[in-house]
């Protein structure tokens, strides 16, 4: 009879990986807390910060699942130690970067790491648990991943408060070397024996188009309609163009596009970049607002969306539980439902307002991303071929990302231009408001406080409702295409890659 030594071990490579998948996506929105912090620090505006929000999101899709070939290749536990070596060294450049251009490219290197972190997780919980045993590791791992992204902003208040914005990347020095350690005492190796080619066309060309795309977007929003931000625009149409043509001749793609020729799939892709945009991405702009104009320190910021965090956590534990043989569209819909019913539920801000107005809203929230997320990948894995599982599954990632990336691009510019009506007459402009020199601003125009207030609470109620709209219209998508697969998922996908974020 195994002793309670045994039994406890055996939970140890669980221990491991979820620690790398929950400060990878912990630090997709850790930062939005601090931006105000660091801005100052760095003497930059919080516009020119937003590609540390950005960046970090498009390198981890673009390279999550050319890292799932590159496990399967050379083998798993190596490149989840390898990205979390890589990781943690992003983070000590980080946590030291002496200008806003250093911080931005560190971070681009962290989402490298990440992704390599994350396009192993799911496969060595695959391999290593077997039976019931793997249906308990994945409900934790399920709902590790389904609260993280929830929890970024506390965790970020609560280090920035104390110890100021480079602590948020310098904690993941301790718990990296933690993770590396017990990963390589507890975890072994595993490979595929069929591993898929590399496809480095189609990486190259899907790179270029998210973040020309997401630069255009981002242009847009500051400076308008311009040369530089169509210009980039259609580039990024281009470079998509090229990736479908790439995708569509090579023998073995990175993302096969007749995937997509499931309305299932389709629609729970769409459904996963979305839940993203619409519960995440105006994050950034509640805590400008937070900060800048109620005066609320990081901490107390970041405590602001406990709500959101706990409820996300406890709801994705014991959805995982309870909820197993619920079709994925009802959880998926319904956990998008109550996303976009949040997000309309914040969006009652006025000049008047204090942070509590937020706090029913963001518990919505908090039960429609414990509700939804957890069942993507499996929903993913249900809708695809067996052989693509795994691809399948890392796609749901990458539409994530995209998702958020994407969305505060989109919601940075609405958020500018709602501010615009109330500051008319005052001789303040919104890009200085939205830049994060609110309280430079109040200093030096007092008179104008009304004015900026109102003006804040107007730009955040178009990013709400916004968000809360394209919140139910994904809703009504899944709840109208997706349907329960005739067969069963694969237990256990090819290229296994995960699909929380």
């Amino acid at each position: 009879m195994p002793s309670r030594e045994m039994k406890m071990r055996k939970w140890w490579p669980l221990v491991a990986v979820c620690t790398g998948a929950f400060m990878l996506l912990v630090d997709v929105t850790i930062v939005m807390v601090a931006l105000p912090d660091m801005a100052d620090g760095l003497d930059t505006s919080f516009t020119a910060l937003q590609w540390v929000l950005d960046g970090y999101a498009l390198v981890l899709a673009a390279a999550l699942l050319g890292a799932g070939s590159l496990a399967d290749r050379i083998g798993r536990r190596r490149v989840y130690v390898l990205g979390l070596v890589l990781f943690a060294a992003a983070s000590l450049a980080c946590g030291l970067a002496p200008d806003a251009g250093t911080l931005v490219v560190a971070r681009l290197v962290q989402g490298l790491g990440a992704a390599a972190m994350f396009a192993t997780t799911m496969a060595l919980i695959n391999d290593l648990y077997r039976g019931r045993d793997r249906g308990v590791a994945f409900g934790v791992w399920g709902a590790v991943n389904g609260a993280a992204a929830a929890a970024g902003p506390l965790v970020g208040g609560l280090l920035v408060g104390p110890f100021g914005w480079r602590a948020i990347f310098l904690v993941n020095l301790p718990l990296s070397v933690a993770a590396v350690a017990l990963t390589l005492w507890s975890v072994r190796e595993s490979r595929d024996p069929r591993p898929r080619p590399f496809d480095v066309p189609g990486m190259v060309s899907f790179t270029a188009s998210a973040g020309l795309l997401t630069y255009g977007l981002i242009r847009a929003g500051e400076e308008g309609w311009t040369g530089v931000a169509l210009g980039s625009l259609a580039a990024g149409a281009v470079a998509l163009a090229v990736f479908l043509v790439v995708e569509v001749r090579t023998a073995e793609p990175m993302l096969d596009l007749g995937l997509f020729r499931s309305p299932s799939f389709s629609a729970i892709m769409a459904g996963g970049a979305l839940l993203s945009f619409a519960a995440f991405a105006y994050g950034a702009y509640q805590s400008l607002w937070l900060q800048s104009v109620l005066g609320l320190s990081a901490i107390q910021a970041g405590l602001v969306v406990l709500p959101m965090c706990g409820v996300a956590f406890v709801v994705a534990g014991a959805g995982g539980r309870l909820l197993h043989d619920v079709a994925p569209r009802w959880t998926i819909g319904g956990g998008l439902v109550l996303i976009g019913a949040g997000a309309l539920g914040q969006a009652v801000l006025s000049a008047d307002s204090g942070w509590a107005a937020l706090l029913p809203g963001l518990a919505v929230v908090g039960v429609g991303v414990g509700l939804g997320t957890p069942a993507l990948s499996s929903a993913a894995l249900a809708a695809a071929p067996v052989e693509r599982g795994g691809m399948a599954a890392g796609a749901v990632t990458t539409f994530r990302q995209l998702g958020f990336a994407l969305g505060i691009a989109v919601l940075g510019g609405l958020f500018r231009t709602g501010m615009t009506g109330p500051l008319e007459g005052t001789g303040v402009r919104a890009a200085e408001l939205s830049g994060g020199g609110a309280a430079e601003v109040l200093a030096r125009r007092p008179e104008a406080a009304p004015a900026v207030r109102e003006a804040f609470a107007s730009g955040l109620n178009d990013v709400l409702v916004t968000a809360g709209v394209v919140g139910l219209a994904a809703a009504v998508l899944v709840l109208l295409v997706v349907r329960r697969a005739s067969s069963p998922a694969p237990e256990t996908p090819r290229t296994a890659v995960p699909a929380e974020a």
